[in-house]
């Protein structure tokens, strides 16, 4: 269950993946679940792709996918 504090924007964001599905839970704010079926290089990524990300101003970054998620 990663768990990511950016340093400049001090948010936190919790990303989970669960039956095929995204999970993203910004700190004080609502679960959102995305289809890894929107994401085909998602949906087929490994455990240190998907680890592999960060936050930016309007969602998170998979950085090794190059895959962009708007929240």
């Amino acid at each position: 269950m990663p768990l990511f504090n950016t340093r400049k924007q001090e948010k936190k964001v919790k990303v989970t993946f669960s039956n095929g599905l995204l999970f993203v839970e910004p700190e004080g704010g609502k679960q959102q679940a995305f289809p890894l079926e929107w994401f085909p290089q998602l949906q087929n990524a490994t455990d240190e792709e998907r680890e592999d990300w960060v936050q930016t101003s309007t969602g998170i970054h998979f950085n090794k996918l190059g895959i962009d998620v708007t929240f």
